[in-house]
């Protein structure tokens, strides 16, 4: 399904936009930018795909549906949650809809499908999806990335576990696709780096009914490192208590299974629950409070990293365009512009890109409390200005393989 801006200025205004500001007349006469969005509304990661176009669509309400003076065309286009959708829907969007950049895709094996398509045809890609390589050895000039590579919060999780909980026997646990490789690949290196130990390593296929055989396989370990995404976790979560385990052994997860957007859909199962992310509802800035005030008052929903994510690249858009000024529809110099972004203000806290075209960000630990009837990640420590490289020197970082299901090797699986 293709969302197109009558429809989407008319949902604007439904919410309390002010029409008059959203039909003004064009600065300088020109034509509209144009915002394609690829997202997920079916299946298991529908949830954060819901969340992303929301998150667009909270800036540009913000903005009045103009960014720098130039007035926005938003295109969003459901892919499915599959790598051949997110093919067929980046081609109408380049090639049928003319736009100057796209936003999205959401996961990993939709990003990699894409990688070469929208560098072939030179578009501008702001994505949330986590696919390690193309801000890596395969660096994609076209896409920058304002959330996380997979393993971008791992290394901070598994440093957080190591060093200030002393954890060193783990269990880890995730989707059988590229995403789940990377994620727990990362947690693993770190992990083991500061003398820990990752005994098991399971690996669910992405669509599971039911998680007991694979919680059931859980032995003698300090912690339990968990990457599951879109709707799973809850799932995961609730069998994880329901076999005993919650309270017996600490669970820890990586941004995507403990998304604040989940928390409603949560429960005591919740509570306790570890996390590393990129983002938190619960950072106390005036930014992010706006942020989350809107996302409530016009979703009813608490927003997590995919709808933030969308709103930090709505950012980096505008003030890409603010640069660039007439220059703008040129997408070569529009990427390159992307690339220099710096913010110091935005609901995640302050980005800049690597020449990779990758975010470096804080990254929190937060815990999982029940504040009332309400479920909080409180934030518990920040570590600032996250790289994709951790704390390892660039240059060797690249030369090792990029992070997968058997890299770096398990060398103490029982």
């Amino acid at each position: 399904m293709t969302i197109h801006r009558r429809r989407v200025l008319k949902g604007l205004a439904g919410a309390g936009a002010a029409v008059a500001t959203l039909r003004a007349p064009y600065v300088h006469a020109q034509a509209p930018f144009k915002i394609g969005l690829l997202t997920v509304k079916t299946g298991p990661l529908a949830q954060g795909g819901i969340q992303m176009e929301q998150g667009i669509l909270t800036f540009l309400k913000e903005k009045g549906n103009t960014l720098a003076g130039r007035k926005i065309d938003f295109i969003s286009a459901d892919t499915g949650g599959n790598p051949a959708g997110a093919r067929t829907k980046a081609q109408e969007l380049i090639e049928r809809d003319r736009v100057n950049i796209i936003l999205g895709p959401l996961a990993a094996f939709e990003l990699l499908a894409i990688n070469n398509y929208v560098r072939d045809n030179a578009t501008p890609l702001m994505s949330i999806a986590a696919a390690e390589d193309v801000t890596q050895r395969q660096a994609n000039p076209f896409i920058i990335r304002p959330s996380a590579t997979s393993a971008q919060c791992c290394h901070v999780m598994a440093d957080y576990a190591a060093k200030d909980r002393n954890f060193r026997r783990a269990a880890l646990i995730s989707e059988d696709f590229a995403f789940g490789y990377e994620q727990m690949a990362g947690f693993q290196r770190v992990f083991e780096d500061n003398g820990g130990r990752v005994v098991k390593k399971l690996w669910p296929p992405l669509v599971t009914p039911d998680y007991t055989p694979y919680v059931a396989q859980i032995g003698k370990v300090d912690c339990v490192f968990n990457g599951f995404a879109g709707s799973n976790p809850v799932r995961f979560m609730r069998t994880y208590a329901d076999l005993g385990l919650q309270g017996k052994i600490p669970l820890l997860a990586g941004w995507t299974a403990m998304d604040d957007a989940l928390l409603r859909s949560l429960g005591d199962e919740a509570v306790g629950v570890l996390s590393a992310a990129w983002y938190s509802a619960d950072l106390d800035t005036p930014t992010n409070k706006r942020f989350v005030a809107d996302m409530q008052r016009d979703y009813k929903v608490l927003p997590g990293g995919y709808s933030a994510g969308m709103y930090v690249a709505g950012q980096c858009v505008e003030a890409a365009i603010q640069k660039l000024g007439g220059k703008a529809d040129d997408r070569k110099a529009l990427a390159d512009a992307l690339h220099d972004i710096s913010l110091t203000d935005t609901p995640r806290g302050p980005v800049k890109f690597d020449k990779f075209g990758n975010v470096i960000g804080d990254v929190f630990i937060r815990r999982c409390e029940r504040k009332g009837k309400v479920l909080t990640n409180t934030v518990i420590k920040t570590y600032p200005n996250v790289s994709q490289f951790w704390t390892y020197n660039e240059a060797e970082f690249l030369k090792n393989p990029v992070y997968a299901r058997d890299y770096p090797p398990a060398k103490y699986l029982e």
